[in-house]
């Protein structure tokens, strides 16, 4: 799942670790956990596989991919100045005079991408779902829809199981199951809405496709039936 991700933040733009990191973090949410202990052995993986490829960054840049600044000053005329500037540089970490790895993505790597978007086969677990569905403008309709009804499917299974529960419960126990049977139930509504606005999506774009292949064809009979009149015959012994 988190190279899906990765490959997803690249397919967008060329990003350093950090940005990465933070993207999954904060623009996601749904890896708010992920540590850089576990984005670069990724990174790394992804290299290797020819899906990613690093290059050097900007040298001089901080963590947020800001210039960094290093103090610059004049001389002081005094030694206790002089020796003040000369520790502030001494303490810039040395991060910010290297060059940081930009990644980029790969033919490859949009192609694995893809694979990993539009496979089905862990889309029961929220998490992987909810990232598919976060970078599914990449899917095509017809994979963007037959994502949403899977996901649909399994909610109404897990609904019946939960409606299924022994009636001999608790009226805490029951309250647990009730909330659960309830936030199932809103996600199927939700689910209804987005496939029912895929599938108008797909009606409008195939109406205008028909619209535009029968114009065309009246465009094209109407140019072959208003073609030169041919030329009247001329008799032996009539004047033309």
């Amino acid at each position: 799942m988190l190279d899906m991700a990765i490959l997803g933040l690249l397919e967008e733009r060329d990003l350093h670790g950090y940005e990465i990191r933070r993207q999954l973090r904060d623009n996601l949410g749904i890896l708010a956990n992920v540590s850089f202990g576990s984005i670069y052995p990724a990174l790394t993986r992804l290299e290797k596989a020819n899906a990613v490829v690093a290059t050097a960054g900007s040298v001089g840049n901080d963590m947020d991919g800001a210039p960094s600044k290093v103090p610059h000053a004049p001389p002081t005329g005094s030694l206790s100045g002089e020796l003040a500037v000369l520790r502030a540089r001494r303490h810039t970490p040395s991060r910010s005079r290297r060059g940081k790895k930009v990644y980029r993505i790969t033919e490859l790597g949009r192609k694995l991408f893809a694979e990993l978007l539009s496979e089905g086969g862990s889309v029961d677990d929220a998490r992987s779902f909810s990232l598919r569905l976060a970078f599914a403008r990449h899917l095509a309709p017809q994979a963007r829809l037959a994502l949403l009804e899977r996901r649909r499917a399994q909610l109404v299974q897990r609904l019946a199981e939960v409606s299924s529960s022994p009636d001999d419960l608790d009226v805490y126990a029951r309250s647990v199951v009730q909330h659960t049977a309830d936030g199932v139930t809103q996600d199927i509504e939700w689910l209804d809405r987005l496939i029912a606005t895929e599938r108008a999506s797909a009606s409008a774009s195939a109406s205008a496709s028909a619209s535009s292949t029968a114009t065309a064809t009246h465009a094209a009979s109407a140019s072959a039936s208003s073609g030169p009149i041919p030329a009247l015959a001329t008799y032996e012994g009539e004047q033309p």
